[in-house]
This record gives structure tokens, C-alpha cells and sequence, in this order.
């Protein structure tokens, strides 16, 4: 059976392109795909115990059978719309220069008595060494659901109005907005509680790598592996 795969971050680099066609035995599971791949690529495996896997958008387990024209994804530790009765929330992956000011006059209303904004910015340093700008990418169909998976949650846990998540990608200067998370409220607790869980989980969760550049080379950022909360119910993967 023919699958699609696809590597992000440093497993693209390592095999040498971000897509490729997998043609796996029926019964094949993600841990089968990942080591035919490390076969070819053995530096893959020094990654396996932190790489995360995923099936049509969603984390699975290593041990899910995976079936004919799944989409399959390897991705490296992460970089770290709902109807709210008034407006939709946001919820953007983009490539132009987040609007903050505007993203935050948006999330007031008459019966707000607090709007939270959690705003990410580029510095120019890291590791000791001085940063030269910053590249993102993201897998972006999946990073938009898990995205919308973290505003249900916050719905859940606390009392907001109205919530904004927007992450930007490409080459990103010193000073330059990288993500924004905006929350409404009627009170300043919840917005504050809401808004610091958002980009909390966001950073462990979605699938979203920051390449840093500076005068002598370039790394990618270290990340962590998505936790246990990354596996959120309604997965439609299988084992």
C-alpha cells in the first residue's frame, strides 16, 4: 500500500526532502515507516526517542497501523474557529507582519473587563552568541488543527470571550513578532490564566520549528517532544 510521508526540521535536512512516497506491507505500522527510513538514513535514528509521529493531521502512537493513502508525518520536537456567540475566533498561520494592535481592538467588547495579549518577539541573542534573524516553518494544515484544539481547551478550563492565536512563519528580523495569543474576559485572572496556557501549549504541542541563524552557522532551536496533551481525544488515528 502506497503512503504519503512527510519530515520536517532537521529529519527533512537529514533525508533529504520533505516529501516522499512510501510504499509499506498492509499491517505496516508508524514505527515500521520510520525505521525503513532509517535504514536508508541511519542518523534518523538517533532522533527516534524524541520525534513525534502523526496520521492524517493528528499525533497516533508509533504502534498505529497505518492504512492505504494515509498521510504520515515524522516531526522533530516542536519550538517550542469556534463560535463564541459574538465573533469567530482566530486562529492564522501567516507570512506577512502580525498586526497586534489590531488583533487586540478586536478582542474588546462592552463586557470585557480585561484583554490579555501574549506577544513572542525575536531577540538578538541565544546560546551566548548573537542572532542574526530567525527562519519558522511549520506543518501547517496539522499546526491550524492542534491550534483550534488548544482554544476548545481553553473554552473549557476558563471563563473567556473571545481568543486570537496567530503564529507566523518564514525569516523573521530582530524586534519581529513571531506569535500572537490575544484573550477577552470579563475578568483579569481568567485572561491571564488563559492567555499563559495558550502559548504554553502551543509551544509543547504544535508542530512548528525555529531555525536560528547566526554570524558563524545556524542551528535549529532545541524543542521538546509533545507531551501526553498532544494526544487529544477525537484523534482519527487507530492502532
Amino acid at each position: 500500500m502506497l503512503v504519503r510521508v512527510l519530515f520536517f526540521g532537521q529529519l527533512k535536512e537529514i533525508v533529504g526532502k520533505a516529501e516522499d512516497g512510501c510504499v509499506a506491507p498492509e499491517g505496516a505500522r508508524l514505527e515500521d515507516v520510520f525505521a525503513n527510513y532509517a535504514a536508508d538514513f541511519p542518523r534518523l535514528a538517533e532522533f527516534r526517542d524524541s520525534v513525534a509521529a502523526a496520521i492524517n493531521h493528528e499525533y497516533a502512537p508509533w504502534d498505529t497501523r497505518i492504512r492505504a493513502g494515509d498521510e504520515v508525518a515524522f516531526l522533530p520536537p516542536v519550538s517550542g474557529g469556534q463560535q463564541t456567540g459574538i465573533v469567530e475566533d482566530i486562529y492564522k498561520i501567516v507570512r506577512e507582519r502580525i498586526p497586534t494592535e489590531e488583533i487586540l481592538a478586536g478582542l474588546k467588547a462592552p463586557e470585557d473587563g480585561a484583554a490579555i495579549v501574549f506577544e513572542g518577539i525575536v531577540r538578538n541573542h541565544s546560546r551566548g552568541k548573537q542572532t542574526l534573524y530567525l527562519e519558522y516553518e511549520a506543518y501547517e494544515v496539522m499546526a491550524l488543527v492542534k491550534m483550534r484544539e488548544i482554544g476548545a481547551k481553553m473554552r473549557e478550563q476558563f471563563a473567556i470571550d473571545r481568543l486570537a492565536m496567530v503564529h507566523r512563519l518564514g525569516r523573521l528580523e530582530i524586534g519581529e513578532t513571531s506569535v500572537v495569543i490575544g484573550v477577552s474576559a470579563a475578568h483579569r485572572g481568567a485572561a491571564f490564566d488563559a492567555c499563559r496556557y495558550g502559548i504554553d501549549t502551543l509551544k509543547r504541542t504544535v508542530p512548528i520549528w525555529k531555525r536560528e541563524y547566526f554570524a558563524n552557522g545556524v542551528v535549529w532551536a532545541d524543542g521538546e517532544k509533545p507531551s501526553a496533551e498532544a494526544f487529544l481525544p477525537g484523534s482519527s488515528s487507530t492502532p
